[in-house]
């Protein structure tokens, strides 16, 4: 069997670099639950009106909504950079991103859904590498309220951007006959899983692409906030993704780094559990924490493996 042509050496110095950023902001999250008992209580008597802030922090790393680096700057050269409206007036940037024109995958395109921080720009190396080792086509999708786009994000618009940028790629005459993967870590992963459970009867979504997110974000609450167990339901921004999750029925490759300082990866574990696809695969990255898991050997591996499983390539074709 043939194994993935090594990526350029710079395209994994980007990636330490990507991982390095959004490691400085990572703890942004866990602050309430390392600080003293009285600044605890009071963010927990803020849980109800602040929650959006706290789970939509779009503002870091600094200069996150105006400084979008672009494909550009890591090399790639065959994009797009777009701009793409929603139903509720909002305008969502966006970049959509060839691979490889000829050969396997070339129809194949990855949806990409970001974490909670940083924008699309700041994810750009993972996308090279999954052109480097699977040769697909790469959609970005920016949530309003995130870099460029308008709006002010919550679970109700980020639903709708992402049924927005699958609409997109349907509507899309380049992609209308695409399989597509859905991709998310994170926060992505819940908004993966919310767009899969509603869209895959029509049989264009291949398959489903999770890493590092979390059960509900009322059962994520006790690990970040710890003083706030108490007050979960609080929580309106809800993103119950353990119960959709056994509605699934598309193929679904779950990555999970086990040393996750923000999501247990218990969480991880128990949406395989759910899980009812008909091909689930379980991924652990030992050494992954919240986001250096796309460092872990054979993350790129083992997503080339299940696109070229799903979309019915050998392994041996994807070169």
């Amino acid at each position: 069997m043939s194994t993935p042509a090594s990526p350029p050496g710079n395209s994994t110095s980007f990636l330490e670099q990507t991982v390095s950023l959004l490691s400085s902001v990572a703890g942004y999250m866990r602050l309430p639950a390392i600080a003293s008992t009285g600044v605890a209580a009071v963010l927990t008597s803020l849980l109800y009106f602040k929650q959006k802030a706290l789970i939509y922090p779009s503002h870091m790393p600094a200069n996150s909504r105006t400084d979008v680096p672009r494909p550009s700057q890591f090399n790639i050269r065959d994009y797009e950079e777009l701009i793409i409206p929603t139903n509720d007036g909002e305008k969502l940037s966006a970049f959509y991103i060839r691979g490889r024109q000829r050969g396997p995958n070339s129809n194949v395109t990855v949806l990409m859904f970001h974490g909670n921080a940083g924008n699309i720009g700041h994810r750009l190396p993972i996308a090279r590498m999954l052109i480097n080792y699977t040769g697909c086509n790469v959609f970005m999708l920016e949530y309003r309220g995130y870099g460029i786009s308008t709006g002010t994000p919550d679970e109700t618009g980020l639903n709708l951007d992402a049924q927005t940028a699958l609409d997109y790629l349907r509507d899309r005459a380049e992609t209308s006959d695409h399989k597509i993967l859905v991709y998310g870590q994170s926060l992505g992963g819940a908004v993966s899983i919310r767009l899969a459970a509603k869209n895959q009867g029509r049989g264009d979504i291949a398959g489903l692409i999770l890493e590092n997110t979390f059960l509900s974000m009322r059962k994520l609450i006790p690990s970040i906030i710890p003083p706030a167990k108490y007050f979960a339901l609080l929580c309106h921004q809800v993103w119950p993704s353990d119960s959709l999750m056994p509605s699934i029925k598309v193929p679904t490759l779950f990555l999970s780094g086990l040393q996750d300082e923000i999501v247990p990866p218990i969480h991880m574990k128990r949406l395989y559990d759910l899980s009812t696809a008909p091909i689930k695969i379980w991924k652990p990255l030992p050494g992954g924490d919240h986001n250096s898991s796309v460092l872990e050997e054979g993350y790129f591996e083992t997503i080339a493996d299940f696109m070229g499983r799903v979309t019915e390539e050998s392994p041996a074709e994807k070169l």
